[in-house]
């Protein structure tokens, strides 16, 4: 039987989908790319904004219509699933197994539970309780769809900072750290198969450690994974400004391996909204963290996401957001509109801010990131980068990379002037950079390289 996967949602879903994958090559099933030709559609849904939550219906309603042609199995799992069980088995009896985030251990049990029809495959677990699943699950069997270079690995799931406006801790639990030698052995098994980068992920990667071992470990484990053979690059992201703490700091500041590379989501500026959302941090903590990270390194990129038109956000708390981004210059930044969602406490909170105002405060902070990301771009025209080369533009005028200073999917792109047709796909080459745009850059290879 043919198998075709949608994975929807963050690079932490990814994970979660090329388990399941591996699971199904594993026991001899042939994974299909075009769902039109699958016998059984597995969705990996994300539920945590109103735009991901729609998304995900969306997609469920689209893989239906297959099931009046090839498709004889529509299987749905991820957050969407744990957050509204009951509700979607009500909603969407085109869907023959729901999968929630607490029965991964049992992923493929109930897969082909289904598959046999030995039992009901719509049984449910009301009271069970909400547990992440991190090492019951092949991490090792993991069918990588990311391509040959880079992959995700994911050392915690789950979050335990509660804030206020987030329905994370709800859907997956609290933060719970993976054991160091089970991400170093799966870290080792991706770099036999020619992967050369490492983006190491959690919902909070400064988290990392202190549940299991009692304090961070995340700049040791870091370290650690510098020293396995064939990876070139190591990066991580979903920093939290409260954990990054000097040894961290130094440590990127030193190993070259080790993008300079702080993705740090401190969400808003202004104190008083800072209490309301529950975060950890003030706003002359973060001032002092950007100043020592410039200081200490000095070509350090980086980036943040903010939330506009939270509960209560008065005009002067967002002139005081704005005018903190336009002088903070973040390299790259990701705005949000508040989403409010039910079961969150900032779901109770009066004030709440209207649509039209949220997106007018939207569109003001992503027009001044938009002169600043330029300007920023600017400043690198003349310089070298060490390149990594992902693919080939359309028109063959192109190859197409990242320098270590961009996230795969995330950041800005360099393009390279493709004027000797060398053969440099998946190879790491020096690009001077010479002209830029918005977003992204374009570079050639000098004579000699």
């Amino acid at each position: 039987m043919k198998v075709g996967f949608v994975s929807l949602g963050c690079s932490k879903n990814l994970i979660d989908t090329e388990v399941a994958i591996g699971m199904f090559k594993k026991n001899q099933y042939i994974i299909e790319s075009d769902p039109e030709k699958a016998d059984i559609i597995v969705i990996n849904t994300c539920g945590f904004i109103d735009s991901a939550k729609e998304e995900a219906i969306k997609t469920i309603l689209e893989m239906a219509e297959y099931k009046k042609k090839k498709c004889k199995y529509l299987i749905v799992m991820g957050c969407l699933v744990q957050r509204y069980y009951d509700d979607l088995i009500k909603a969407l009896p085109e869907v023959d197994l729901f999968i929630k985030l607490e029965e991964y251990d049992k992923l493929w049990e109930k897969i082909e539970n289904l598959i046999k029809k030995d039992i009901s495959e719509k049984t449910n677990s009301k009271n069970s309780k909400v547990m992440p699943m991190l090492d019951q699950v092949e991490f090792l069997g993991r069918v990588l769809t990311t391509g040959k270079d880079f992959a995700y690995l994911k050392i915690g799931e789950g979050c335990s900072n509660r804030c206020t406006y987030c329905a994370i801790p709800n859907i997956r639990g609290e933060f719970v750290s993976r054991k160091k030698e089970d991400i170093l052995g799966e870290a080792k098994s991706l770099a036999k198969q020619g992967i050369t980068e490492l983006i190491v992920i959690a919902q909070d990667t400064t988290k990392y450690g202190l549940d299991i071992y009692g304090k961070p470990k995340l700049a040791e484990l870091l370290e650690e994974l510098t020293h396995i053979n064939g990876i070139k690059w190591v990066r991580f992201l979903y920093s939290y400004p409260e954990g990054i703490d000097q040894e961290l700091i130094d440590l990127v500041a030193k190993n070259d391996k080790i993008a300079k590379y702080f993705d740090i989501p401190i969400q808003h500026i202004s104190n008083r909204i800072l209490k309301r959302m529950n975060r950890k941090t003030t706003k002359e903590q973060i001032q002092e963290l950007l100043k020592n990270l410039r200081e200490k390194i000095p070509d350090v990129v980086l980036r943040t996401s903010l939330i506009v038109g939270f509960p209560g956000e008065t005009k002067e708390e967002f002139q005081e957001l704005l005018q903190f981004v336009e002088e903070a210059k973040f390299d790259k930044l990701g705005t949000f509109m508040y989403s409010k969602e039910e079961g969150t406490p900032a779901a109770r909170l009066p004030e709440q801010i209207h649509g039209n105002t949220k997106k007018s405060r939207y569109n003001k902070i992503m027009t001044v990131q938009k002169n600043i990301s330029k300007q920023n771009l600017e400043k690198r025209i003349g310089k070298e980068y060490e390149v990594l080369v992902e693919n080939i533009s359309f028109d063959s005028k192109y190859y197409i990379g990242r320098t270590m200073q961009d996230v795969p999917d995330i950041d800005g792109l360099v393009f390279i002037e493709n004027t000797e047709q060398k053969d440099i796909l998946h190879k790491y080459v020096k690009v001077k950079i010479i002209k830029s745009h918005n977003y992204d850059l374009i570079g050639k290879i000098e004579k000699g390289e």
